[in-house]
């Protein structure tokens, strides 16, 4: 997912996709952990999708503060 499809989401369904990126990045190191996993990058595609969604939750939380103070 790009940042540019990130940002069109609701804060709600942002939540809601960090919530399901967590769970895959869970099984993806129980699959590491088991020698399951074939597409190592798989990691860390995930991970970076995780760091995008928290960003963009993190930008909104602080714009809304500026709108209340400034």
């Amino acid at each position: 997912m790009r940042i540019g499809e990130i940002r069109t989401l609701s804060s709600e369904e942002l939540k809601k996709q960090l919530d399901d990126s967590y769970r895959e990045l869970f099984n993806l190191r129980f699959r590491l952990a088991t020698k399951q996993l074939t597409n190592y990058n798989e990691i860390r595609n995930v991970r970076k999708r995780v760091a995008r969604i928290k960003t963009i939750l993190r930008e909104r939380e602080l714009w809304g503060e500026e709108q209340a103070f400034g």
